[in-house]
């Protein structure tokens, strides 16, 4: 196994991810590839004082920065870190990449250099949600607008993917929605949700509204990465909201700091539950290749894990089961054109 890591373009910069990676190296048998600049990263790795003897390093003279536009990220900075990680993986010297660079760019790239599972029309970010139990959703920050073939298409993939994930035969998928009402929602949700509902690969349970996700309504989520980004912003924030009241609430005073013992270990494991850094990163289903996008402002915890993520992910069978189900659903809308044809002909 040989994970490729782009340690550049990140909010932290590369000697934070140095710190993942080393992290990472003991607890598992993969070569780690290091691409990025090498003057930067051997100056960070001894300030640092991190030993690379044991990692492969890939030289790269550019960087995609999260203000670099996502097309021309990939057309005119071919020798950025990113584009050359990416290269490395789609002519298979390597196994898996990790990025907490531009989502837009890494998403791109991913489509032009690695390429697309054929029959898959858009790649989808696909995320865990840290409820209990977890639930995966997707698209959570790749495609800003959809129409109802692509949501059908994120439901069939997270559905794999999640069965592989949660160990689950039949996962339960759900629509995000303002409404449970079939009805609801703009004309491509309520055109997916017909969609769905007959859709032969998957268990829809219909529709469902955010205020239900803690009440494990479903364990896939589908939506456009334009609600799904917002939405997994919305948890965060509230969750970090959440803990700074609780720790000024039980450091007020000698007798709520004294009461705070009780319940320390139970408030320690939901701040576990809650941290996102303990996921790692996320990856983009639909490409032929394994890709996976860690957080922008990724800290040495949270790269260590994406790494752990991406040689998980890269040892399933996910990209498989998404390929045999791209095939199914490709013949079903032949049919389903053929059909059409034939009924017009009859009419006439």
């Amino acid at each position: 196994m040989r994970v490729i890591c782009d340690l550049m373009g990140s909010d932290r910069g590369p000697g934070e991810l140095l710190r993942g990676v080393c992290a990472a190296a003991p607890l598992t048998d993969a070569q780690l590839i290091l691409v990025g600049d090498r003057e930067v990263i051997l100056r960070e790795a001894e300030e640092a004082g991190l030993d690379l003897g044991d990692f492969r390093l890939v030289h790269t003279g550019q960087v995609v920065t999260m203000e670099d536009d996502p097309l021309s990220a990939v057309r005119v900075k071919k020798e950025s870190s990113m584009s050359v990680a990416l290269h490395l993986l789609a002519v298979e010297e390597g196994d898996v990449m990790v990025s907490c660079g531009n989502t837009g760019a890494l998403f791109t790239g991913a489509t032009l250099l690695v390429r697309k599972v054929r029959g898959i029309q858009r790649a989808a970010i696909a995320t865990v949600l840290p409820f209990s139990p977890p639930l995966l959703l997707l698209d959570s920050g790749a495609n800003v607008e959809v129409n109802e073939e692509y949501l059908e298409q994120f439901a069939v993939m997270g559905s794999a993917y999640a069965a592989r994930l949660f160990g689950l035969e039949q996962p339960r998928v759900g629509l995000l929605n303002n409404g449970t009402e079939p009805h609801k929602g703009t004309h491509v949700i309520s055109e997916a949700y017909k969609r769905l509902s007959v859709c032969p690969r998957i268990r829809f349970v219909g529709n469902v509204e955010a205020n239900m996700l803690p009440n494990d309504v479903c364990d896939v989520l589908v939506c456009d990465g334009f609600t799904g980004n917002i939405l997994i912003k919305s948890i965060e924030g509230m969750a970090s909201m959440m803990m700074g009241r609780l720790r000024g609430m039980f450091t007020a005073n000698p007798v709520t700091r004294l009461s705070s013992m009780a319940v320390y270990k139970p408030l320690r494991g939901m701040k576990h539950d809650f941290d996102a850094t303990e996921y790692g990163g996320s990856p983009l289903l639909g490409i032929s290749r394994p890709v996976i996008k860690a957080h922008g402002s990724s800290n040495a915890n949270a790269y260590k894990n994406a790494i752990l993520k991406g040689i998980y992910y890269a040892r399933t069978e996910v990209i498989r089961d998404i390929a045999d189900a791209a095939e199914e659903f490709a013949a079903q809308k032949r049919a389903e054109r053929e059909n059409t044809k034939d009924s017009g002909w009859n009419d006439k």
